[in-house]
């Protein structure tokens, strides 16, 4: 009898201690958000010096299905603040993952291309608007971009030996409608450039904060008598003349009300009309949003991206 009141004792203790000292929880593992791929020093015929910043989505590396595939230029401001032109991102993976939330977007892999600094500029402007542009515009085009305007051989490195490589290298689904491109500011002409050219390429664009004027707003009325409405025709001509039937297609764009995006709104009309009269159903094909209050910068863009993104990747 003693002995089994000493095991009663005893086991009494011992628990009177684990309610003391309940097991510790382990930590809860951190939520898969996709990996970043760096890649430096990237050559490309006729182009400065590339660079990539690769996103590969939530299980990525454990699964074997394959990815539509979202390029994007300015890649240095997209994920990273200390890579970043002015301390702030578009959080472009996280934009991602809550328009993947909704269960209407797939997971997609994210291409950013880094822009060349200086040369960004001849890099991003498209050769079409440059060539048709009246000669006063055109010189101060080329006054801005410091060298030869070579959009046409980033259009070609893009749609044929980056994308070859992305193809090769990673599970892509590779078709037309899972390729998508998009930018903001140059990178948005850049994106509808991409767009229009290579249709059989990129089956989605998000041009988002468009540069319309391509130089400082405030000059274009110099180049000519009427250079802004002029200009906004030249645009309007471009789209009406290469947009084509949407055939499965889906095109955003979009501006901000303040700092330079309070000077696009002019050109968005035009562009927008001749979209469509093209044909293309607004809504369905093509959608153009107005923002007030925002500005022309990364924290704005940031900001509406998940929206972008959930329109324009949807399944």
């Amino acid at each position: 009898m003693p002995r089994l009141i000493g095991l009663i004792v005893m086991l009494g203790l011992s628990l009177g201690l684990m309610m003391e000292h309940p097991a510790r929880a382990q930590p809860e593992p951190a939520p898969d958000r996709g990996r970043l791929l760096e890649y430096e020093r990237v050559t490309a015929a006729g182009l400065p010096e590339q660079r990539l910043t690769i996103w590969l989505p939530p299980g990525y590396d454990g699964a074997t299905r394959r990815y539509p595939v979202l390029y994007m230029h300015d890649g240095h401001n997209l994920f990273d603040v200390k890579h970043s032109n002015f301390n702030k991102i578009w959080a472009a993976d996280a934009a991602l993952l809550r328009a993947m939330a909704t269960g209407r977007v797939a997971p997609h892999i994210i291409v950013g291309v880094w822009a060349p600094g200086t040369d960004r500029y001849r890099q991003y402007l498209p050769a079409d608007i440059h060539q048709a542009a009246a000669p006063a515009l055109r010189a101060r085009m080329d006054a801005v971009a410091g060298g030869p305007i070579v959009s046409q051989a980033y259009l070609a490195w893009l749609a044929g030996p980056l994308k070859q490589w992305i193809d090769a290298s990673f599970r892509t689904l590779p078709d037309r409608d899972h390729t998508a491109i998009a930018g903001s500011s140059m990178g948005g002409l850049m994106s509808c450039y991409a767009f229009l050219r290579r249709p059989d390429v990129y089956g989605r664009a998000a041009c988002v904060s468009s540069h319309w004027p391509a130089i400082d707003p405030r000059e274009v009325g110099r180049t000519t008598a009427d250079g802004e409405a002029a200009l906004a025709r030249q645009w309007g001509d471009w789209f009406a003349t290469g947009l084509g039937e949407p055939r499965g297609r889906r095109l955003w764009l979009d501006h901000g009300t303040e700092t330079l995006d309070a000077f696009y709104a002019p050109y968005q009309a035009e562009v927008d009309a001749r979209i469509a009269g093209a044909g293309w159903r607004k809504g369905s094909d093509w959608e153009s949003k107005v923002y007030p209050g925002a500005e022309h910068e990364e924290n704005a863009w940031a900001a509406r991206l998940p929206e972008i993104l959930e329109w324009l990747l949807r399944e």
